[in-house]
């Protein structure tokens, strides 16, 4: 960690706090936080920070990403010790780069901040975890929320991807504010991958409101997902494990034709 003893410049942190539970926050993480003056956020992240003496809690709402990066950087820039927390990994879908736009745009003197950003255990990798292996070959990551980009642009990459035969991860599938977007997705996936692809569904992994269920896409229906759930979709190898209890789910590291 840094050596505050004789450094009394400010610096800020983007960090990730995982999927949910306590455990899965990194040891890094959990020191940084304990060295901040501050720490800024989404409000239910921000909450998941416990408070104490010396340390002042921002949060703010979950469409106010510059703004808050500002805020972050207008408090490092005064020499306050500042965190932005983001649930699973900051760099995915998260704050990391919304800090980096806020500082492209921003002061000049921001550039010469001391920024880290500190890696968290994403709920993909989480909810592949519980489920087994089903990101075991090659894979993408598709964010379903069209705040911040094309609804159009959204199915092109749904299809690129499922022509490419990927497994994909997809977050952020369905909301109140948006309701039908999952359900054109199931549709763009059906034509593309056929109706007995695997998709699964993995929500609030790592809590105790956790629910797994793995099923086709002939099954899959847009209410079994929402802004807890992480969704993943097979590749034509992915393969279900049947066994007493919820079953498996891998893709294997080789392809047909590979050399042994």
């Amino acid at each position: 960690m840094r050596d505050h003893g004789k450094d009394t410049r400010g610096w800020l942190n983007v960090v990730g706090l995982g999927p949910g539970a306590e455990a899965m926050i990194t040891p890094e993480v959990s020191a940084v936080l304990a060295e901040a003056t501050d720490v800024v956020g989404y409000v239910p992240y921000v909450e998941r920070i416990p408070p104490r003496p010396g340390l002042t809690r921002h949060g703010s709402d979950n469409r106010e990403e510059i703004r808050r990066a500002e805020q972050a950087l207008r408090m490092a820039a005064d020499g306050r010790r500042v965190v932005i927390v983001s649930s699973g990994d900051p760099g995915v879908f998260a704050m990391g780069a919304a800090v980096f736009e806020a500082v492209e745009s921003g002061e000049p003197a921001w550039r010469e901040l001391d920024i880290r950003v500190m890696p968290g255990i994403s709920a993909m990798l989480a909810a592949s975890a519980r489920l087994g292996a089903p990101l075991g070959h090659d894979f993408c990551c598709i964010n379903l929320s069209d705040n911040l980009k094309t609804r159009a642009l959204i199915e092109k990459r749904l299809r690129l991807a499922a022509e490419a035969d990927f497994a994909m991860a997809f977050y952020n599938p369905r909301s109140r504010a948006r309701p039908d977007g999952f359900a054109r997705a199931l549709d763009v996936l059906r034509e593309t991958c056929g109706p007995q692809r695997l998709i699964m569904f993995a929500r609030a992994v790592s809590t105790p409101e956790e629910s797994l269920r793995v099923t086709t896409l002939a099954d899959a229906t847009p209410d079994m997902a929402d802004m807890r759930t992480l969704v993943i979709v097979g590749s034509s190898l992915t393969r279900r494990i049947a066994r007493n209890g919820a079953p498996w789910v891998y893709t294997p590291r080789s392809t047909p034709g590979a050399a042994p």
